[in-house]
C-alpha cells in the first residue's frame, strides 16, 4: 500500500495535504473535522496587521477618553486582554492544543517591526511553524520593485533572527522575477515557499455603484501556475515547495507532486465539496501510486520537473509556439 508520508520544512507529515488558512481554520469544530478527514497539517486563519492596528487605536481611545477628568477615573476602564490580536493568539494556542497534526500560524503584516514582534508572539502559542503572507498592492507610483523586495527581505531577516521554528512565505505571483526573489529568500533561510497566494481583487456593484467583496474561490485549472514554478524550483533551493491555489482533486495534487512540490495546500475544494473531500483526494493519490507501483512520494516527486521531464516544451516559451503550430489539435473550431 502506498505510503503518503511527507516532510515540510523539516516537519514530518502523515501526508502532503495541508489545509491552508481560511475561515474553516478559524473554528475549532471544523479544525477537528479537518484532522479527522486525514489532513497532514493545518494553517490557522491569518492575523492581519490591520487587526493589530485597530486594537492599538481602541486602546488609545480608552486611554484618552477621560483626559479631562480626574486621573483616578481611568481605573473604571477594564484592561483589554482578549480583544483582536490577543484573542487570535489565544485561539491559535487552543487550536494547537486541540489537535495532533502540525499547526502553522499565519501572519499578514506590512512593516518589518510588526512582522518580527508578532512572529515572536505567534511562536509563543506553540505552533509548529509560521507562514508569512507577502504581497504588495501597487498603489504608489514612486516605489520600485527593488525597494519592495528589499523591505520584504529585511522583514524576513528580522523574523528569522527572532524565532526558532521554521518560517515559510506565501508569495504573490506578481514579482518581476519570481525565481530571483525565491532564491534570495532561500538564502535568508526560509523553510518553505507557498506558491501562490490567491489575492482578492476589487469588484463593484454597478447598481449601487459601491465596492463589493464576493467569495473568491479557485478552480481546478488554477493550479497550473504553482505546477510551473514547482517544476522550475525543484532541486534548486533548500526550502520546501508547497503548491497552493487550485488543487481541487487527487489528479491536481499528483500533477504538482510530479512537478516537484513537497506538499500542497487545499482550501477552495473544501468549500465546494465539503471537508470530506480531503479523504477523497488522499485515496486518489494512493490509488494512482498503487497502480503505478510507487511506494513513496519520493519515488515520483519531481519526475517531471524542468531538469527531468522528457518533454522540454513543458516549461519554456516553446510551448506557446507548439500550441500555435498545432492549433487544430488543441483548440475547438468555432461553429459555422
Amino acid at each position: 500500500m502506498a505510503n503518503l508520508q511527507a516532510n515540510y520544512m523539516g516537519i514530518p507529515l502523515k501526508n502532503p495535504l495541508v489545509v491552508g488558512a481560511c475561515s474553516m481554520t478559524a473554528h475549532m469544530d471544523s479544525i477537528k473535522k479537518i484532522e479527522e478527514a486525514g489532513a497532514g497539517a493545518v494553517v490557522i486563519q491569518s492575523l492581519f496587521e490591520e487587526q493589530i492596528n485597530m486594537q492599538k487605536l481602541r486602546m488609545d481611545e480608552e486611554l484618552t477618553i477621560s483626559d479631562n477628568l480626574d486621573a483616578e477615573i481611568q481605573d473604571l476602564f477594564p484592561e483589554i486582554k482578549h480583544a483582536g490580536p490577543e484573542e487570535h493568539l489565544m485561539w491559535v494556542r487552543k487550536s494547537k492544543e486541540a489537535v495532533g497534526i502540525p499547526v502553522v500560524g499565519s501572519l499578514n503584516c506590512i512593516t518589518p517591526a510588526t512582522w518580527a514582534e508578532w512572529a515572536v508572539r505567534m511562536e509563543q502559542t506553540g505552533v509548529d511553524a509560521l507562514e508569512l503572507n507577502f504581497f504588495a498592492i501597487p498603489v504608489d507610483f514612486s516605489r520600485s520593485a527593488d525597494e519592495i523586495e528589499a523591505e520584504q527581505l529585511d522583514a524576513l531577516r528580522q523574523v528569522k533572527e527572532k524565532v526558532k521554528i521554521p518560517v515559510s512565505v506565501k508569495l504573490s505571483p506578481f514579482y518581476t522575477s519570481p525565481l530571483d526573489i525565491v532564491s534570495k529568500m532561500d538564502k535568508v533561510g526560509v523553510g518553505g515557499f507557498v506558491l501562490f497566494n490567491r489575492l482578492f481583487h476589487p469588484s463593484f456593484n454597478i447598481e449601487k455603484e459601491t465596492g463589493q467583496y464576493p467569495f473568491n474561490l479557485s478552480t481546478s485549472n488554477d493550479h497550473r501556475m504553482a505546477l510551473r514554478f514547482a517544476g522550475l524550483l525543484h532541486g534548486k533551493i533548500n526550502g520546501s515547495i508547497c503548491a497552493s491555489n487550485g488543487v481541487h482533486t487527487g489528479e491536481d495534487a499528483i500533477e504538482v507532486l510530479l512537478a516537484g512540490a513537497d506538499v500542497f495546500q487545499a482550501v477552495s475544494t473544501l468549500y465546494r465539496n465539503r471537508i470530506t473531500v480531503i479523504e477523497s483526494i488522499l485515496k486518489e493519490i494512493e490509488s494512482w501510486m498503487d497502480r503505478k507501483g510507487y511506494q513513496r512520494l519520493e519515488d515520483f516527486r519531481g519526475k517531471l520537473s524542468v531538469d527531468k521531464t522528457p518533454d522540454k516544451w513543458t516549461y519554456r516559451r516553446a510551448q506557446y509556439v507548439k500550441m500555435l503550430l498545432k492549433a487544430d489539435e488543441h483548440v475547438a473550431r468555432p461553429p459555422v
